[in-house]
């Protein structure tokens, strides 16, 4: 019965999304955006960008600012959609806030404003 449930496929349906989304971010940062900026650092992978500390040990930051890359993709692109769903909810609680009109309400309107007409 748990897993009918709406918040568990919901969180089943965010996980797979999620996973497919980072792939595509990976492929993005992996493949478009970071050979140029690698050929501007003056490697030609992210991988080869190191600081030798001595001993034939290295410090691998090009592999973080691979992560870094996919980070802030991530971070934008859920900032973008988190935006997207406010606003989409706000519009709904708006349309949900307004009075559905009353033919009733309508008549004792006019009849109010008629009165007010006549006793100025």
């Amino acid at each position: 019965m748990f897993a009918v449930k709406g918040n568990a496929i919901d969180l089943a349906v965010g996980v797979v999304i999620g996973a497919a989304f980072s792939q595509v971010t990976t492929a993005l940062s992996n493949g478009v955006i970071t050979p140029p900026v690698s050929l501007l650092l003056g490697a030609t992978d992210f991988a080869e960008l190191v600081i030798p500390i001595g001993g034939g040990a290295v410090i691998a930051f090009g592999a973080f600012l691979q992560a870094l890359i996919n980070l802030i993709l991530i971070a934008i692109t859920l900032f973008f959609m988190v935006k997207l769903f406010s606003s989409l909810t706000k519009r709904r609680r708006e349309e949900e806030k307004k009075p559905a009109e009353n033919p009733e309400l309508k008549v004792l309107m006019e009849i109010r404003d008629e009165l007010r007409t006549h006793h100025s």
